[in-house]
């Protein structure tokens, strides 16, 4: 499993835009079709909003991969 960490530079980043920035996938739409899949959690828990605001503390995983923002 990939385990990569995300500075953070603002209050928060949508989850499309971190799966894109953090290599995860090579676009924001294959980020997008991802997250409607159900194959991204946030804390946890299946995330399905696309933008859902990712904040400093968070893990988001998925099939090999987790993204720990600080």
């Amino acid at each position: 499993m990939e385990s990569l960490e995300f500075e953070l530079r603002d209050e928060y980043i949508p989850l499309c835009d971190l799966l894109k920035y953090c290599g995860i996938t090579e676009t924001g739409g294959m980020a997008k079709q991802l997250i409607d899949e159900g194959m991204v959690q946030v804390d946890g828990e299946v995330e399905l909003r696309k933008r859902a605001k990712i904040r400093t503390g968070q893990v988001v995983s998925g099939d090999g991969f987790e993204i720990h923002v600080a």
